[in-house]
Parts: structure tokens; C-alpha cells; sequence
């Protein structure tokens, strides 16, 4: 293996990584308020899809991301409006969003570009140009709101009061916590990432749209948010192993070794090997996915 080879390994995989760890950073701060989701998969679908129409209307790749954060947060509030305030199953919306995205984007496709499952953009996000290749700003960014997240959640009074949410929402309540209205921004900033996450797929990384395209994405950042045991800073270490396996994967499947589609499988059976090696040892907040009634 060449330096080239080692150098595109890891640039591909710090930019598979992105969505990844975006996703994982929200879910993780979520579930410690309590708020459970497995709706991320429709979240990272719908906000490509959306994100990619803000950015070709006002021709800036930039807008395309804020707009994928702002359809996120969207279903953010929609998720936390259902479990926190209406007291709903935390499970069923999630499957309600991912149901709808992968009905409104292939629709979304043909209705509003006129092509059939697919169509690519004309412009992209600005790169940094390096001696090694080009890398997205969007890999220091999501690098950056893991740590600041991390710190946020296990450093600050903000992130001691979102964390007692999630542990023990009674005695929060006790001590004069809005229960409620931290649970709920906690939701909504868990969607914007997976938005962002999508956004960027489809503005940035990827330069299309496809009905496809969040290719399990979703789920993939709730095993690895399991992995971090809900810390936003571990969960870079898993986004960049999975990163690397999908980088892999694009690596050999040119080579038919063996027939590409066990190839493109590689990211995701070392996703389950690694969740099965810490199934039983992680430990979720203790009032995760319970909807609490104040008495």
C-alpha cells in the first residue's frame, strides 16, 4: 500500500465520518435528557433532500447546510412536541419520520427536479486545498461541536441540569428544573445535527441527491452513540472506524477481489461486531425514552 493509497484511506474517511458523528453527537445529548429517537435515518434523507433545494434557489452551498439544520430542528420540535409534551412513545415517531422520508424523497425527486431517483447538484462547498488533497471545512466543524458538546454536556451547570433530566427527571423537577423544556431542546438539537448531517451529504460530500442515500446512516450513529456509551467525544473514535471500513470498502471493491456487494457490506457488519462486543456493557441514562408526568 502506497502513501497515496494510505493518504485517500483517510481523507475518504474523515469525510464519511461526518454524518456519522453529527448524528451520534445529537442522539447522545437527546437520549441524556431522557428523549429517545430512531427517526435520525428520515431526519439525514429528508434534510439532503431539502438542504439540496436551499442551496441551488440562493446558489450558495452554505445555505444548503443551514437549511438542512433548520429541516431537522423541524422534526425535532415534531418529535418533542409528541414524547415530551403529548407524553407519547418515544419508538413511533421515529418510524413515522423515517416512513415519510422514504416516501417524500423519491417523490420529492421527480416532482421537483424532474428525474427519476437521483439528481446531482451544480455546485458543491468550497474546499480546502492542501498539498494532500482537498478537505471539507465540514470535517473540523463536526470535530469542533463534538468537543463542544462534550464539554457543554459533562462541564457546565447546562449539561449537569440536561443530564439530571435523563438520570432522574423527578428529583429535577424537585429542584426547580423545567423538565419539559429541557427535554425538548435537547430533541430539537438532536435533529439539527442529523440535518446538518444530511445537508452536508448532499451539498458537500457527496454532490447529489439520491432516494437512497442516507444508506442506514441513521442507525449506524445510534449504534455507534451505544458504543460512546452517550459521550459526544468518544463517538469521533467510532465515526472515524466506520469512516475508515466505508473507505475501505470504496478502496477494494474496484479490485474484484470478490464481488463488490460483500465488499460495500464491510462498514456495516464491523458496525455489528462492535456493537455486539459492548452489548450488556453500556449503560443509557435511567429515565431514557420514558416519557415523565409531572405528579
Amino acid at each position: 500500500m502506497d502513501v497515496g493509497t494510505i493518504i485517500f484511506l483517510l481523507k475518504t474517511s474523515l469525510m464519511a465520518m461526518v454524518p456519522i458523528v453529527l448524528t451520534s453527537v445529537g442522539a447522545a445529548w437527546s437520549e441524556r435528557a431522557g428523549v429517545v429517537s430512531i427517526g435520525y435515518e428520515g431526519v439525514i434523507l429528508a434534510s439532503a433532500f431539502f438542504g439540496a433545494i436551499f442551496a441551488e434557489i440562493s446558489g450558495h452551498a452554505s445555505i444548503g447546510l443551514l437549511g438542512g439544520l433548520f429541516v431537522g430542528a423541524l422534526f425535532g420540535m415534531l418529535h418533542g412536541f409528541l414524547t415530551v409534551y403529548l407524553k407519547g412513545d418515544h419508538v413511533i415517531p421515529g418510524i413515522g419520520i423515517n416512513l415519510l422520508a422514504a416516501g417524500l424523497v423519491p417523490f420529492g425527486i421527480i416532482a421537483y427536479w424532474g428525474t427519476a431517483g437521483q439528481h446531482t447538484l451544480p455546485f458543491t462547498l468550497w474546499h480546502l486545498r492542501t498539498k494532500y488533497g482537498e478537505f471539507s471545512p465540514m470535517i473540523f466543524v463536526t470535530i469542533v461541536i463534538a468537543i463542544v458538546t462534550w464539554w457543554l454536556l459533562f462541564k457546565t451547570p447546562l449539561g449537569l441540569r440536561v443530564r439530571a433530566c435523563g438520570e432522574n427527571p423527578e428529583a429535577a423537577d424537585a429542584l426547580g428544573i423545567n423538565v419539559e423544556k429541557y427535554r425538548f431542546w435537547s430533541t430539537v438539537y438532536g435533529h439539527a445535527l442529523a440535518g446538518l448531517a444530511g445537508a452536508y451529504m448532499s451539498v458537500d460530500w457527496l454532490g447529489l441527491v439520491h432516494k437512497t442515500m442516507s444508506g442506514g446512516r441513521g442507525f449506524i450513529a445510534l449504534a455507534n452513540m451505544v458504543f460512546s456509551n452517550w459521550n459526544p467525544l468518544v463517538s469521533l473514535i467510532g465515526g472515524w472506524l466506520f469512516g475508515f471500513f466505508d473507505a475501505l470498502a470504496t478502496w477494494l471493491a474496484p479490485k474484484h477481489i470478490v464481488p463488490e456487494q460483500f465488499i460495500y457490506m464491510l462498514p456495516y457488519i464491523m458496525t455489528l461486531v462492535i456493537v455486539t462486543g459492548i452489548i450488556g456493557k453500556a449503560r443509557p441514562p435511567k429515565a431514557d425514552g420514558k416519557p415523565y408526568k409531572r405528579e
